[in-house]
């Protein structure tokens, strides 16, 4: 589980860089304090895990086993937190990973 989720964060700050470097417009952002707020009091979602991309990123998955959405957000240097993408059918996992040299 923490191979894949580090592999999700990997492609989360790709996202956010991707958008950066072809000119696109950013994904939203906002302060940090007022994103967590409505993360928390609109969808109730809590933190489930965090990562950094690069050095000076902060990624985290935000989920609602209530209401089923998530959230993957970047937290900047600057303290702005992005959305990077949200969805819904959030489920939690515990399955085991498959051994080295076995696929998937």
């Amino acid at each position: 589980m923490d191979k894949l989720f580090a592999l999700s964060l990997g492609f989360a700050g790709l996202i956010l860089a991707t958008h950066a470097g072809h000119g696109q417009p950013a994904p939203d952002c906002g302060p940090r304090a007022q994103v967590l707020a409505v993360l928390a009091e609109s969808y109730q979602e809590t933190r489930r895990g965090l990562g950094l991309a690069g050095r000076q990123q902060l990624v985290e998955l935000f989920a609602s086993d209530r209401t089923g959405s998530w959230t993957i957000t970047v937290t900047l240097p600057d303290g702005r937190m992005c959305l990077i993408a949200a969805g819904q059918s959030w489920e939690s996992l515990a399955d085991p990973l498959p051994a080295r040299g076995n696929p998937a």
